[in-house]
């Protein structure tokens, strides 16, 4: 067994056993960061497979913005056991079904998996999913329309701070 074999698979477990963490977590701030131990998993399957500007973004987007975003809401919302509404019956029964039917979509699917014996991913081979392809293709091909964001984006800013400043 290989390295990146090995590393695979401890991504892999690592990546299940913080998603069960998520859902099992009593508190909610708990739940959050187990999700961003997710994403940086997700993140190292992302480097595996020789995709590093997507594992930067995914880190950059959902473990830095968006996870910081929810903490904030979560801690701003100010959760406890006595403003939490009760439970009934008939939602506990709607999540065991839905529930089993989501376990049996992925027992479909692990069933049709069995057509990709023998098959594997790509990892360390090929140059697709490199930033400096990337790059190459954003300022050789599409300079204008790259160009012509920036300038949006950059106008949009401008905007933002012009309306909050009122």
């Amino acid at each position: 067994m290989s390295t990146t074999e090995i590393l695979f698979y401890f991504l892999s477990a690592l990546a299940v056993f913080s998603a069960i963490m998520v859902l099992v977590s009593k508190s909610p701030v708990h739940s959050v960061l187990w999700l961003i131990v997710v994403f940086f998993t997700i993140s190292g399957h992302y480097v595996l497979l020789n995709a590093q500007f997507l594992a930067i973004v995914n880190l950059i987007v959902y473990a830095g913005a968006i996870m910081v975003l929810f903490l904030f809401v979560i801690m701003l919302m100010n959760l406890n056991t006595q403003t939490e509404p009760q439970k009934h019956i008939w939602m506990k029964l709607a999540g065991v079904i839905s529930g089993g039917c989501f376990l049996m979509v992925l027992i479909s699917l692990v069933r049709q998996a069995g057509d990709m014996q023998g098959k594997t991913a790509l990892m360390k081979t090929g140059n697709i999913g490199l930033i400096g392809n990337l790059g190459k293709a954003l300022f050789q091909d599409y300079v204008v329309p790259f160009e012509i964001t920036s300038v949006l984006f950059l106008s949009a800013m401008v905007g933002a701070v012009v309306i909050g400043k009122k």
